[in-house]
């Protein structure tokens, strides 16, 4: 089974839009939809302030996933890894959550681990981990 972390962007984007692509992450079976606290308070605080009115949504969908504490400030990123200071905390809710994969869209910031695993989790894009998925038999 896939322990799948959720960037706030990916938890973002899916509520933003009822018909959002994203959503198929939630469709998906084997899968362990995972995110932590610090990727929920940043989405639901960009949504409310983008689209109001779908936080009912976003909410909806968080409450099917598995929320996991933010690390301890002990944790420090596994060597040669080097990222901003607000996402440190998702890269490393994930290494905690012992995740498979995690997911974001921030290519800024990510994009250079894209196709990489780091401490057990394989970063990609969310539609890139959609196309694994629609490949198996």
């Amino acid at each position: 089974m896939d322990r799948v972390f959720l960037d706030a962007n990916i938890l973002y984007s899916a509520g933003y839009k009822d018909t959002s692509a994203l959503r198929k992450l939630w469709e998906l079976t084997e899968v362990e939809l995972l995110t932590s606290f610090y990727a929920v308070d940043e989405a639901h605080r960009n949504l409310a302030i983008d689209k109001p009115g779908q936080i009912e949504s976003l909410e909806q969908l968080i409450g099917t996933m598995t929320v996991v504490a933010d690390p301890a400030e002990a944790f420090a990123l596994p060597d040669g890894i080097d990222l901003v200071e607000k996402d440190r905390p998702i890269l490393l809710a994930a290494i905690v959550a012992r995740a498979t994969h995690v997911l974001t869209g921030d290519k800024d910031h990510f994009g250079k681990y894209f196709g990489q695993t780091v401490a057990g989790g394989l970063i990609l894009r969310p539609r890139d981990y959609l196309a694994s998925r629609s490949q198996e038999p």
